[in-house]
């Protein structure tokens, strides 16, 4: 994933919308995305989300309405997000934005089973986590 691969479609706009909470983006292969910055929350590829291998993601919750701060390049293979609840440790390269733009009913679906597995709703706050949060509460 770190990579592009060659020939890989690049995007040839990136537009914030802080109103409708999504990132737009077109690509260079004329794909055109609006992703929720929920989504791009959710799944962040922060090691601080999806952990440090399978089974070990953070499952984000009480994300609807997050916003962006800001959006920084990160040479030029991706960018990373600053959003308004601080999270800024996610790299996201083109094809991950393309990953996720295309995958977004999927995403959503897999989100929505997550959630369900833990009993929790999707606008719960997330818990008070203590360094990685991996206590376990009898």
């Amino acid at each position: 994933m770190a990579g592009l691969q060659r020939g890989a479609p690049t995007p040839v706009s990136i537009t914030v919308h802080g109103q409708s909470r999504q990132l737009e983006v077109s690509f260079s292969d004329g794909a055109h995305f609006h992703i929720p910055l929920e989504l791009m929350r959710i799944y962040s590829p922060s090691a601080e989300v999806q952990g440090h291998g399978p089974g070990q993601e953070v499952l984000q919750t009480g994300k609807r309405m997050v916003g962006l701060e800001s959006l920084a390049p990160v040479g030029n293979y991706a960018v990373q997000p600053t959003f308004s609840d601080g999270h800024d440790s996610g790299i996201f390269s083109w094809d991950y934005l393309y990953f996720l733009g295309a995958q977004q009913e999927q995403l959503w679906a897999d989100y929505a089973a997550r959630l369900e597995a833990a009993g929790v709703g999707r606008d719960d706050p997330m818990p008070e986590a203590g360094g990685h949060g991996c206590g376990h509460h009898h």
